[in-house]
């Protein structure tokens, strides 16, 4: 595929999340591929890390302070972006927590803070981003961040999340049906075991419950790995790139695993 395919030259772009990790990556990649990108985040000096990391790239970047789990927040984050750009042509729905545990540990705190963040707050950034895209009347890119363990990966994190996720990957195909006909494309990426200070967390979680160091659960993992390795943050944005690019364009309603081979469905 030609670079021009990939191009991003000129698109505004919104993702969640962005202060570090997954989300970091994408905004940057965006930026190098030539998008103008707000990076929203919780919490304001890691957006606007984010932000000025983009524009050394020679593209406009933006912090946007966003609760994601907010709709009045939400509402406010996507009003900024448009305010500022004019328009919104791709947002990644990035923005999600989580916590090490075995199902009956788990509380009703756990699903009330997993799902408002996980489930409530990417359908309400759909939604507020779609309306904003209909609108403009030029069409749009809907990037949900779901993970394996909506696909029933056995070594989630714990049963709120997969099921956060699980519901993610099902949205996904719902929006892309009724977005259509909008010139909107809505896909999902699917991470599997991947390098990021909220996994790292995760396993920091189950060193007593495992009796084995973070380092010594990253190589198990990896172990299981049919290529032998974890994802880095770039492999996530790199297709986050394609599907937001002109070489994605007649592609909707699809969840792709990122995972070194971990899960076949």
């Amino acid at each position: 595929m030609s670079e021009n395919m990939m191009s991003m030259t000129g698109k505004i772009a919104l993702v969640t999340g962005a202060g570090a990790g997954i989300g970091q990556a994408i905004a940057l990649a965006f930026a190098d591929h030539g998008a103008h990108v707000a990076a929203a985040d919780i919490n304001n000096a890691s957006a606007s890390r984010t932000a000025e990391k983009v524009c050394e790239r020679g593209v406009r970047g933006l912090a946007v302070l966003a609760d994601c789990g907010d709709v009045q927040s939400i509402g406010r984050m996507v009003a900024r972006v448009v305010d500022e750009f004019g328009r919104l042509d791709v947002i990644v729905n990035n923005a999600g927590t989580s916590r090490a545990a075995l199902i009956m540990d788990l509380t009703e705190d756990d699903w009330d803070r997993t799902l408002r963040l996980n489930t409530k707050g990417v359908f309400f950034c759909l939604q507020t981003a779609a309306r904003e895209m209909i609108r403009h009347g030029e069409g749009g890119r809907i990037i949900n961040i779901a993970s394996i363990s909506g696909r029933g990966w056995p070594l989630a994190s714990n049963a709120i999340y997969a099921a956060s996720k699980g519901a993610v990957i099902a949205l996904t195909a719902t929006a892309a049906q009724q977005l259509g006909p909008h010139n909107i494309t809505v896909n999902s990426i699917c991470p599997g075991v991947t390098i990021t200070d909220l996994v790292t967390r995760v396993y920091e979680g189950r060193v007593d419950s495992t009796g084995k160091s973070v380092d010594e659960q990253l190589a198990m993992a990896e172990k299981a790995i049919p290529l032998g390795r974890a994802n880095s943050t770039q492999d996530i944005a790199a297709m986050a790139v394609f599907l937001s690019s002109v070489g994605g364009r007649n592609i909707t309603g699809q969840c792709y695993n990122v995972d070194g081979g971990l899960v076949s469905n």
